[in-house]
């Protein structure tokens, strides 16, 4: 049985209550300010009663969003390889900002207020303290509220949907691709060479250029973690969560020789610091060797992107770029696609040259 009920509040205002009673159910109940979202409302819970899926209403009810973050925080975070830091951070401004709602009241109207008020929020991580949040730094906020959710609905059976789905994203600004000319880097290289920048510094950015890999797959990287015979770099755990194996070729190749012929019997990693228990900081010999090579708007990220535009300008198709960057979609890896016109335009050439016997054009 399902009924509505109209009422008025102590200011006037006229609202409906539904309430639906189906037998081997707990009552539902909810409030509307419209009689058409009342109405909608009861017909799809009184269907999801009668076919089974209405579990979580009775939990939505009781549990909170703080009580969802807080055993997600606790049970399910750890659990994670990689990112943990930023999660919580994420959900701990969810939890202050939403956290005493039930989880019943989670909706996406109340999820996109806040989506809003993100955006106009001071980043907490900027240099610049009046730099707001980044469309990009919001969209991981609800990413990370999406995936808690998730296993209340999957796993706890708190809820029946995920209301994070339903809300929409912010446009995120096409993927940055700054990578270094060939004066650059030269200038790069000269400056991280210098005596008074840390030693290894030289050897990290040519491991960034020739393989690639992340600053912390980088700095992270432990003497277990290199397969001398194959020439490769094994890591156990990446961003995406998946082991991956990277091939160390060319001048990355006599950089590592040398590191590990100087290598440390105290530590497991290839760029320690000083008591060997964790590795380096090298920040400010970065921020050091860039400045005074007077490169502009350059960050150490921006090797991996210059890694892979070379890739690009030298022929290599998204599907090796990806390959080579660890990257499981090819959406993350177009943006170099522009880089690899040229060679484009000379496949083409050559498929047409066989199939219609034209003679290869030359271009500029």
């Amino acid at each position: 049985m399902a009924r509505i009920k109209e009422r008025k509040n102590s200011a006037g205002q006229t609202r409906y209550t539904v309430e639906v009673r189906i037998k081997g159910h707990p009552p539902a109940t909810a409030t509307f300010e419209r009689k058409t979202d009342a109405k909608l409302w009861m017909q799809k819970t009184e269907a999801a009663m009668r076919e089974g899926k209405h579990s979580g209403t009775s939990q939505s009810k009781k549990k909170t969003v703080s009580d969802l973050i807080e055993r997600y925080i606790s049970d399910v975070l750890p659990q994670r390889s990689t990112g943990k830091a930023d999660i919580k951070l994420h959900l701990e401004w969810w939890k202050a900002n939403l956290g005493y709602y039930k989880l019943y009241d989670l909706r996406p109207t109340l999820i996109a207020e806040y989506r809003d008020k993100l955006l106009t929020e001071k980043s907490e991580k900027a240099k610049t303290k009046e730099k707001l949040r980044s469309p990009a730094t919001v969209v991981r906020y609800l990413s990370s509220l999406s995936v808690a959710v998730s296993y209340a609905v999957k796993e706890w059976a708190w809820m029946d949907e995920n209301p994070v789905l339903k809300v929409r994203k912010p446009i995120e600004p096409r993927g940055r691709v700054r990578f270094l000319t060939n004066e650059e880097r030269q200038d790069l290289l000269t400056q991280c060479q210098k005596k008074d920048i840390h030693p290894f510094l030289y050897p990290l950015v040519v491991l960034a250029l020739s393989t690639g890999a992340r600053w912390s797959e980088l700095l992270n990287l432990k003497w277990d973690n290199i397969d001398l015979q194959q020439r490769m770099i094994r890591l156990e755990k990446t961003k995406n969560g998946e082991r991956r194996s990277i091939p160390i070729v060319g001048h990355g190749w006599e950089e590592l020789q040398q590191l590990r012929s100087n290598r440390r019997t105290d530590t497991p990693y290839l760029f320690p610091r000083q008591d060997g228990q964790k590795p380096m900081e090298i920040r400010k010999h970065w921020e050091k060797a860039v400045k005074d090579a007077k490169i502009e708007d350059f960050r150490f990220h921006d090797l991996r992107h210059t890694a892979a535009s070379y890739l690009a300008m030298e022929g290599a198709t998204l599907l090796e770029i990806a390959d080579v960057l660890g990257h499981k979609q090819l959406q993350m890896v177009k943006r170099y696609a522009h880089l690899g016109e040229q060679h484009t335009v000379s496949v083409l050439e050559k498929m047409n040259a066989r199939q219609f016997e034209y003679k290869k054009e030359k271009h500029p």
